[in-house]
C-alpha cells in the first residue's frame, strides 16, 4: 500500500504541471474525447436505452434494461460505450439513480458528461506518466499498479470536475435534487469501479463446487457507515431515521428535518454538500479471471423476490 500511495503522489505531483491549451481555451484532450464520442456515436457504439450493445469484432457484451417503477418519472439512466477513447479491449459502462425534483435532469447530465470528462482525465493523466513511454523499466506489477493509480487518479479528477460543473448548470437545479453514479471501465483482463452512492456492483462467479455465485464489488454508501457516519457529524450534519422508517438512515441538516438524504455520496445536493455529503468516489479494481462470467450494475430500485 505504501508503493502505491507514493506513486499515487507522484503522479498528482506530475499532473501539476500546466494543460497544453488550444486556441478557444479547451484541452486537446477534451477536443479528442468530444470528437470520439461523435464518432462512437455514428458507429453505434455507445447505448443509452434498454437494448443490447455487441459491435463486430467485439469482445464486449453489455445490455441496459430500465423501466419505470411506482414513483412516477423514470429518474434512473444508463450508458454503454463499447472501443472506450477508440480502445478495442476498453468499454464503460455506468447507470445513475436520480432522486429529487430535478433528479431525472442531474442523472442524464451525469451521464452525458461522465465519460468524456474521464476519457478526457485518463488521457491527459496517462501522457505525464512513463507508463506512456515505450522504454519504461518498470516491471509488470509496477506496471499493474500505476495503470490502477492512473484511473483513479483520473476518476478522482472527473468526479470533482462533473460535481463543480453541475453546481453552475444555468438550467438544472440541482440544489436539492442529485443523483448517484456507479461506473465500470474494463480494460483488458482488469475491471475498474468507481462508486458514488448507494448502487451496487455485483460480480457473477463460479465457485470450486462449480455453481454461479455472486460477490459484491461495491460498498453501499449509507450515513450509518461508521466511516461516512464520522465524516457527516465532523461537519455538522446529523444522521438519523425517522420513527416511521426505523433502519433507513439518513443525512440531515443541523436544524432541520431536512433534507433526509438516504446515502452520503451523490452529484448535487448542494443543500447538504457543506454537511458532509460529498461526491468523492470509492475507486477499487479487479483482475478478471477464467471464472468470472459477468457484472450486473444496479440501482437500489432493483428488488429480488424471496
Amino acid at each position: 500500500m505504501g508503493h502505491l500511495s507514493s506513486m499515487f503522489n507522484g503522479l498528482a505531483r506530475s499532473f501539476s504541471i500546466k494543460k497544453a491549451k488550444s486556441k478557444n481555451g479547451q484541452s486537446y484532450a477534451k477536443e479528442a474525447a468530444d470528437e470520439m464520442a461523435r464518432e462512437a456515436k455514428k458507429k453505434e457504439l455507445i447505448l443509452r436505452s434498454s437494448g443490447c450493445i455487441n459491435a463486430d469484432g467485439s469482445n464486449n457484451l453489455a445490455s441496459v434494461f430500465s423501466r419505470r417503477g411506482e414513483k412516477g418519472v423514470n429518474q434512473d439512466c444508463a450508458i454503454v460505450w463499447d472501443r472506450f477513447g477508440n480502445q478495442e479491449d476498453m468499454i464503460f459502462c455506468g447507470i445513475f439513480d436520480g432522486h429529487g425534483p430535478w433528479g431525472h435532469f442531474v442523472s442524464k447530465q451525469v451521464r452525458n458528461s461522465m465519460p468524456i470528462s474521464l476519457l478526457c482525465n485518463w488521457k491527459e493523466t496517462l501522457s505525464q506518466t512513463t507508463l506512456a513511454e515505450p522504454e519504461t523499466d518498470l516491471d509488470e506489477s509496477d506496471k499493474k499498479l500505476q495503470r490502477f493509480a492512473i484511473w483513479k487518479y483520473s476518476y478522482l479528477k472527473t468526479c470533482e470536475a462533473v460535481d463543480r460543473e453541475l453546481e453552475h448548470h444555468r438550467k438544472i437545479d440541482s440544489f436539492n435534487s442529485g443523483t448517484t453514479a456507479l461506473t465500470v471501465v474494463r480494460q483488458g483482463e482488469v475491471i475498474y469501479i468507481a462508486n458514488v452512492g448507494d448502487s451496487r456492483a455485483v460480480l457473477a462467479t463460479v465457485s470450486d463446487e462449480g455453481s454461479l455465485v455472486p460477490v459484491q464489488l461495491t460498498v453501499d454508501f449509507k450515513p450509518n457507515l461508521p466511516q461516512e457516519e464520522e465524516r457527516i457529524i465532523r461537519c455538522n450534519g446529523r444522521v438519523f431515521c425517522l420513527q416511521d422508517e426505523p433502519g433507513v438512515h439518513r443525512v440531515w441538516q443541523p436544524e432541520e428535518e431536512y433534507p433526509g438524504l438516504a446515502m452520503s455520496r451523490a452529484f448535487g445536493d448542494y443543500c447538504i454538500k457543506e454537511y458532509g455529503l460529498v461526491s468523492v468516489p470509492e475507486v477499487t479494481q479487479r483482475h478478471i479471471s477464467t471464472r468470472d462470467q459477468f457484472v450486473i450494475l444496479a440501482t437500489d430500485g432493483v428488488r429480488t423476490s424471496e
